[in-house]
């Protein structure tokens, strides 16, 4: 374990590139499998995606499907047994490293972080720090009773309730007949809001980012600061997407941390070893 974990701080260390591509690459595949599913209705698109979709390739769809499938042995309506393989694969990860989901493979949370390199361009130190910090630290508990109201709905109807109002099917259905109007608000409010605050859906409204945001708390590899070689200049917490006081933490544990390590990298902070991503320790 202590070999992997020295290999993850050289590796976060560096710019995380990696997670660039992974994110252009997801981001790429959902709307590939989203169009293709478009044009196999018509009888047209590559054959072996066909069949797919997004509520197939969603592993929120097995987090609503749980009380369903608890009590009845069905899924919800729309939701396939691969979206129950790729919430476990998903929960496995997060409690390995955190809610890595959210920072490296989520397409809306990409197309925020997209679009917030226009809105840096544009405020400078300024963006990002728009919402009042009072205002901020009770609209992050928002995600929270979405999630509750997400999962009580689902239970109770049986039917995807939250698909009318989902930024993420919205983006991926702009050219589908599927899209609901309420969902085109929610991501056009998203990504407007995306220009001046940083994944605003993401910290105030996501019902899977408030879930995976908890194995935080427990997870196994960890962003830690070690106080003696720190210097004390807040450029990680000036750089973390979800303004979190890492520059402050003995180790991160807050529910709003998505895992993108940008803190960690050099190009972020200037001190070796201050900020470093291990298992062990408290």
């Amino acid at each position: 374990m202590s070999s992997l974990s020295a290999t993850l701080t050289r590796i976060t260390r560096r710019r995380v590139w990696p997670r660039t591509l992974l994110q252009i690459f997801f981001f790429a595949f959902i709307a590939l499998v989203s169009i293709n599913h478009t044009l196999a209705e018509s009888g047209g698109g590559i054959p072996f995606l066909s069949s797919a979709s997004l509520h197939a390739l969603c592993p929120f769809g097995g987090v609503v499907s749980i009380y369903q499938y608890a009590t009845t042995g069905t899924f919800v309506q729309k939701i396939h047994d691969s979206s129950f393989i790729l919430m476990i694969l998903v929960t496995l990860l997060a409690v390995l490293f955190g809610p890595v989901f959210c920072g490296w493979v989520c397409p809306l949370g990409s197309a925020q972080e997209w679009v917030g390199k226009l809105g840096k361009k544009l405020f400078k130190r300024r963006y990002n720090h728009f919402v009042p910090l009072k205002l901020d630290r009770v609209l992050r508990y928002a995600r929270y009773l979405m999630l509750a109201w997400v999962l009580y709905m689902t239970a109770v109807t049986g039917k995807l309730i939250f698909a009318d109002i989902d930024p993420y099917h919205a983006l991926f259905n702009l050219w589908s007949s599927e899209i609901a109007i309420g969902g085109v608000i929610v991501l056009a409010v998203t990504l407007v809001g995306a220009l001046f605050v940083e994944r605003p859906w993401c910290k105030y409204a996501c019902p899977y980012g408030a879930l995976l945001g908890l194995t935080n708390l427990f997870r196994v590899f960890k962003i830690r600061r070690k106080e003696e070689a720190c210097k004390n200049c807040s450029l990680c917490s000036r750089s973390c997407p979800m303004n979190l006081p890492v520059n402050t933490a003995k180790v991160i544990r807050d529910p709003q941390c998505i895992s993108c390590l940008e803190c960690t990298t050099e190009g972020v902070c200037p001190a070796p070893g201050a900020l470093e991503f291990s298992a062990g320790g408290k």
